[in-house]
């Protein structure tokens, strides 16, 4: 492809962790994932970087591993949206992505928060839907553990058509505004929402004008059928767990081909696969480099208690630096509370791991090492560029959403030096060119699409 060819964009998102894997929180270089300081940096580095959205994850409960509080995890986490709509006024470009469960929230709260922080930041609000079905997350609810599983995305989807109903409740014709600044509409002007569902029944109006963007964008990580369906007829970006180049364009393809059927078009729905990325003066450096944060991220007691979630035992008697256990896993699905688990069938994943760690003699901690690395990108700052490029201009990815192993100041070198390499090829943007998200990502006002009918 020649320079002068025109480019597909690439869509960049800045995740500032809540539980992970990947940050390394005991660096001397991270800092505090509770002060405002800590939001602030990676915002503003997102935003100089042309960044389309600061993404902001979230936890509903501290994890538990053996029945104690995970001790490798952070704990202390603000509230979300607090933290949202305190970098509305701290940024002026940048999209506002937050992760808000659909299983535990109520819609008219929902739609009533979203709608301020779209308005509080002149629309560049986005709401990451998430599903749970987990009786331990729920028991900090009043619904604690009564959904069903296999009713998850019923609630979701119900959730969504209600946030939106209320959302569009408001005409797009103009409000009154008075002299002082007050804002007024006519009856005529607001529609009185009816919702009526196996979840809800909502009857009332709904106070919150029309926002920016016609609504926030909506964010969806579900990976199952179920989910691919649910992303294909409701969300505006996927973010994708897809690393591999063939997985992504598989995955890109699968869900893009669903769209149609819901009035959609190709360019409605943006895969953004998770990445991380480490960056060398020489590709040797930068695999030394890579090799030090895995060690860092997957330390011994890290790797014990990624097997012991396999093997569904106390395993504190290994060796991290030794051989898999010779034993097979016990069916015990309660030794970590808090996260998914890795696997419904753990007796077939203990023999896969064996077998790969025969195969390659693997001690446990360089096999969960090599089982829980997610998509990374490591090279020269060249050399990164390229290869985030060659994933966007071939259709495995519309972009990514980047988790630097450090928090905050772990996105400064891939702004500083891939970024210009970037827009030198003209892959992504010189400047902002629209002041919402719905702009930044190139996705339609949610009035002009075709509604279609709900997934089953």
């Amino acid at each position: 492809m020649s320079r002068n060819t025109i480019r597909k964009q690439i869509h960049l998102g800045a995740h500032f962790p809540g539980v992970n894997n990947t940050t390394v929180w005991a660096d001397p270089a991270s800092k505090s994932q509770i002060d405002f300081a800590s939001f602030l940096h990676l915002a503003r580095t997102a935003e100089r970087g042309k960044f389309d959205f600061f993404f902001l994850a979230e936890g509903l409960r501290l994890r538990e591993h053996r029945g104690r509080i995970h001790d490798l995890d952070v704990v202390g986490r603000p509230d979300t949206l607090t933290v949202l709509e305190a970098l509305a006024g701290a940024t002026t470009h940048l999209g506002l992505a937050g992760t808000i469960n659909t299983t535990f929230n109520e819609p008219y709260e929902l739609a009533k928060q979203f709608a301020t922080l779209d308005h509080l930041s002149d629309g560049r609000a986005a709401w990451n839907l998430v599903t749970s079905s987990d009786a331990f997350t729920g028991e900090n609810f009043r619904r604690g553990g009564y959904l069903d599983h296999s009713q998850r995305y019923v609630r979701a989807h119900e959730v969504v058509d209600a946030v939106r109903t209320l959302w569009d409740s408001w005409s797009d014709r103009s409000p009154v505004i008075d002299r002082a600044g007050g804002v007024f509409a006519s009856d005529e002007a607001i529609t009185p929402a009816e919702i009526h569902s196996t979840q809800f029944d909502i009857t009332g109006r709904f106070e919150v004008p029309r926002s920016p963007q016609g609504h926030p964008v909506l964010l969806q990580a579900g990976d199952s059928d179920e989910g691919r369906e649910f992303g294909a007829a409701r969300a505006d970006a996927i973010f994708s767990r897809h690393g591999t180049l063939e997985e992504g364009r598989a995955f890109y393809t699968d869900v893009k081909s669903r769209l149609a059927k819901y009035g959609r078009t190709h360019d409605d729905l943006k895969i953004l696969p998770a990445a991380t990325f480490v960056l060398g003066d020489s590709p040797e450096d930068a695999q030394e480099r890579a090799r030090h944060i895995r060690l860092q991220q997957v330390g011994p007691q890290t790797a014990l208690a990624f097997l012991e979630q396999i093997w569904g035992k106390d395993l504190s008697s290994y060796d991290p630096d030794g051989p898999l256990p010779d034993v097979d896993p016990e069916d015990n699905v309660t030794i970590t509370r808090g996260r998914v688990r890795h696997a419904k069938d753990p007796l077939a994943v203990a023999r896969a791991w064996k077998a790969k760690a025969d195969a390659e003699n693997l001690s446990i901690r360089e096999l969960v090492i090599e089982t829980t690395a997610r998509q990374q990108f490591v090279g020269t700052p060249q050399q990164v560029a390229d290869e985030i490029d060659l994933y966007v201009q071939t259709d495995a990815s519309d972009g990514f959403i980047l988790v630097p192993h450090l928090t905050p100041g772990g996105l400064d070198d891939f702004v500083d030096q891939v970024v210009p390499l970037l827009q030198e090829r003209g892959s992504f943007r010189a400047d902002y060119e629209t002041t919402t998200l719905r702009g930044h990502l190139g996705v339609a006002d949610p009035h002009t699409v075709t509604e279609g009918v709900r997934a089953s």
